[in-house]
């Protein structure tokens, strides 16, 4: 089976129990987690063959992260152990009308100082057939917004499929450089674009015509055809893009679905209504993990495969932590319409 390699940054994640706030913790529950580690989890717990590259202190926290990988089957072996520390975010999960709040400690984290040339690509997609990475890791540093291009190029090159979730970051973007200047000669290697309802216009400029969501307008995932056209059109690689919409009615209650348009019509996933969030950290992760499980699996079904994302990603919101630990059986049940959460004997 050919390998989905991913690249990005793993972080402790540092997050006080129940719903307490930061002023009330005198603990702190362990989780390792982040954008394209997620990824891997989610497509090595459906039974594909991952390998996630990234950047570890070669201490023991650093261990602690690979071991969180390889417990759920990531191949962890082009990891890179060198840099100072391990990444660290605080999560306070909210509840009702109080929004999830996250504090990030990752200055000087060891993927930030990570050089070209660390990483063989050409030995890391031998018998690959994806790769994928996000808008976090370019927003980190200029040296991983480098490594990130240099990975893209050698996929491009080999002819793997590379897919990129946008995930605009604004607290993030420090190092002295736009998103509109490292972003594009990134995205233009890609042939499948994620993104949410802001994602493209932060990074692009690019808005659904006749919508703005700053302002908090009704959005019709029609009007995301607009978004579509207008990618591919500044990124001509691309043959799929896909928009996650998600309606926050409270931190404990949203609604979910998504888009797709492949450059011929736009399909819409149904729509979830999520009650009672236990976690909602890595919902688009999730996605991304279901969307690229279809893509493989039915590459003549765009549909299906939107469907499959939605529902992974609306089971990801019942799970603790920052990966989906749904398996596919369940996805493939949430999807037949089975959504009564009846105790399985």
């Amino acid at each position: 089976m050919k390998k989905v390699i991913t690249f990005g940054e793993i972080m402790l994640r540092l997050t006080p129990p129940g719903h307490r706030r930061f002023s009330q913790a005198s603990q702190f529950d362990v989780v390792y987690g982040g954008g394209e580690s997620n990824v891997a989890v989610s497509l090595a717990n459906y039974g594909l063959s991952t390998e996630f590259v990234s950047c570890l202190p070669a201490n023991d926290i650093g261990d602690c992260a690979l071991m969180a990988l390889q417990k759920y089957g990531v191949g962890t072996q082009y990891i890179a152990r060198e840099g100072e520390r391990l990444g660290i975010y605080f999560l306070e999960i909210g509840a009702v009308s109080r929004g999830s709040k996250v504090v990030y400690d990752r200055a000087h984290s060891a993927i930030s100082t990570m050089k070209p040339g660390t990483i063989d690509w050409d030995e890391v997609f031998q018998d690959a057939q994806w790769f994928h990475w996000t808008g976090i890791t370019p927003a980190i540093s200029q040296s991983a917004a480098d490594c990130c291009l240099e990975a893209i190029e050698a996929a491009n090159r080999l002819g793997i499929t590379v897919s990129t979730d946008l995930n605009y970051r604004k607290n993030l973007w420090k190092y002295g450089k736009e998103p509109s200047e490292i972003m594009p000669a990134l995205v233009a290697g890609c042939d499948v674009i994620l993104g949410n309802e802001e994602d493209a216009e932060k990074h692009f400029d690019i808005h659904p015509e006749g919508v703005d969501v700053t302002k908090g307008d009704t959005v019709d995932a029609q009007a995301y055809i607009s978004v579509g056209q207008q990618l591919m059109k500044r990124f001509p690689r691309a043959k799929k893009v896909i928009v996650t919409l998600r309606g926050s009615i409270s931190a404990s209650h949203n609604t979910w679905t998504g888009v797709l348009y492949n450059g011929r019509e736009l399909l819409h996933a149904p729509t979830y209504q999520i009650t009672h969030i236990v976690d909602r950290v890595g919902g688009g992760d999730s996605f991304m993990g279901g969307l690229i499980y279809g893509l493989i699996n039915w590459p003549e079904n765009d549909q299906r495969a939107l469907n499959f994302a939605v529902a992974a990603s609306c089971l990801k919101h019942t799970i603790y932590g920052d990966a989906n630990l749904a398996t596919v059986d369940e996805v493939k049940k949430l999807m037949d319409g089975d959504a009564s959460g009846r105790v399985s004997r």
